[in-house]
């Protein structure tokens, strides 16, 4: 077991840890000052995901073979890291019609943790592994670990006991590779250096987990055929706003009326993707939904098809 001596010599090296020269005299400066500050720092955020993009290419390409499979991607993280997955997760359902299982967070202290702190849950390496279990990973998953610090003992508990089942594993993590002394199939680094407040890791740190993450669920959806050029075609129509815009892509892609899309949308049940190859190749409902099967989903493909 590591002592407390231990982990407070091996929080002080962290770079999520380091004091950031910038603002040093933060307490002394004016409103104006310290925005300007916070701003001038996120700015090198983009500048560090940019440079891991590598990674989450290969990331994302796990992510895309776990659904074809029928597997998940599975967030685990604590605090901030932890509530950035869960929202990740719970924003891909209405956005690309995914089946919510597909994308799953789990945060430590359970879900109770999104808006209270937990204190302690993220120290709790069997609570890590036991959700993992509980979650049934197995195989054809991936689990992605993110822990701004890289030490976060629930985490990486929670991605070994994930990789001893046989799933993939991902790491993110703004501390440099190098220090991942953990076995991972992919390590996910994006350095972004000491936040403006020490160890504030809710400030950078979030932008980045929130970047990448967006990136990997944005990218292998648009591979499973989510989308038609830049459209989301899959959409949930759950709210008002969600049905209206589900009219105005089939407008824009068609050019047909409101009227003739609202009637299109209709016989598809809501469908985005039928109503667009509906009107396409002028089909049915019913060779709509043929077509799409045979092209697996992709809406280009399936008005290349001869009907």
């Amino acid at each position: 077991m590591t002592s407390k001596r231990e982990v407070f010599d091996e929080i002080s090296v962290l770079t999520t840890e380091g004091r950031n020269p910038q603002s040093t005299n933060l307490d002394q400066l004016p409103i104006r000052a310290i925005l300007e500050l916070i701003n001038v720092e996120d700015h090198r955020v983009p500048t560090a995901v940019q440079g891991e993009i590598p990674y989450i290419e290969q990331a994302v390409s796990l992510v895309v073979s776990a659904f074809k499979a029928g597997g998940r991607l599975i967030y685990v993280g604590a605090g901030t890291s932890g509530r950035l997955g869960v929202l990740d997760a719970a924003e891909c359902p209405p956005t690309f019609g995914s089946d919510p299982n597909m994308v799953q967070g789990i945060i430590a202290g359970g879900m109770g943790a999104l808006v209270s702190a937990v204190e302690g849950a993220e120290d709790d390496e069997e609570k890590g592994r036991l959700a993992i279990r509980e979650a049934n990973v197995g195989k054809d998953d991936v689990v992605f670990g993110v822990a701004a610090s890289r030490r976060t003992p629930y985490v990486k508990a929670a991605v070994d006991e994930a990789r001893a089942l046989g799933a993939k594993t991902v790491f993110l993590t703004m501390n440099p590779r190098e220090n991942i002394d953990f076995p991972v199939d992919v390590a996910i680094c994006p350095v972004v250096g000491p936040e403006v407040l020490m160890g504030s890791t809710r400030m950078k740190s979030g932008l980045a987990q929130k970047m990448v993450m967006t990136m990997v669920t944005t990218a292998a959806f648009v591979r499973m055929g989510k989308t038609y050029e830049n459209m989301m075609i899959d959409l949930m129509g759950t709210s008002e706003k969600l049905r209206q815009r589900a009219h105005r892509v089939v407008m824009l892609v068609t050019g047909v009326s409101y009227t003739e899309a609202r009637e299109a949308l209709d016989k598809a049940n809501g469908s985005v993707k039928t109503a667009l190859v509906m009107i396409l190749k002028d089909v049915s409902a019913e060779e709509a939904g043929a077509l799409l099967k045979a092209s697996d989903g992709f809406v280009r493909g399936a008005i290349q098809q001869d009907s």
